[in-house]
């Protein structure tokens, strides 16, 4: 584990409980999913709810449902108009998924698209006021530079896995992932259009926001 496990759970003790929804969309992706690993901690789904109800979004992309845990989180922030849109490519995610919006208060406002997240983002017309990327390592350059001109002048782009498992921070970087996700954070770093902080949260979270 990248981060301290002891100092994990004293920050998870310390943190506000998650509501009974997300609590068992938690456990139950921990318990049957074969690739439980990918799912969002609790401490950094209660950051991304933490920062949506700041931020009161009216709109939301999130690329990479899984089981939807995530979007939930982002959802509470959701003002009483706004809408989720959210992209998963595997069809047995996206109806778990959306079996558990359904049951969630944000039904009417969570809409799942299903297919290739570079095909659907162009047909989404919206100014997004938050994107969470987490998705395809290897196209995070690609989501990157599709979702910017679209993100709103107060808006916050939000990247899962930046250190992905620590191999960004062997000296000799391999593996296709570790690779793409390493240019990532250069491309970004690099950008005089935006600015960013990356957090040790988990597996690494990159906050991006335009330069004003």
């Amino acid at each position: 584990m990248l981060v301290n496990e002891i100092a994990e759970k004293y920050a998870d003790r310390f943190t506000s409980h998650q509501s009974e929804l997300l609590e068992n969309i938690h456990r139950q992706t921990l318990a049957s999913h074969a690739h439980a690993h990918m799912l969002s901690s609790k401490l950094q789904g209660q950051l991304l709810s933490f920062l949506s109800t700041l931020l009161r979004p009216a709109y939301i992309l999130d690329i990479g449902t899984f089981t939807g845990y995530s979007a939930l989180c982002l959802a509470e922030g959701l003002t009483k108009d706004g809408a989720l849109h959210t992209i998963e490519l595997r069809d047995a995610d996206a109806e778990t998924s959306i079996e558990n919006f359904k049951i969630s208060k944000y039904a009417d406002q969570i809409f799942l698209h299903r297919g290739n997240a570079l095909d659907i983002i162009p047909s989404l017309n919206y100014k997004w006021d938050i994107v969470f990327i987490d998705a395809d390592k290897t196209n995070y350059i690609n989501y990157y530079e599709m979702v910017l001109p679209l993100l709103s002048d107060n808006g916050v782009m939000i990247a899962d896995n930046v250190l992905f498992h620590g191999q960004v921070l062997e000296e000799n970087i391999s593996g296709k992932n570790a690779l793409a996700i390493h240019a990532f954070n250069e491309h970004v770093a690099n950008d005089t259009r935006t600015e960013q902080v990356m957090l040790t949260v988990r597996d690494g979270l990159m906050l991006i926001k335009k330069r004003r």
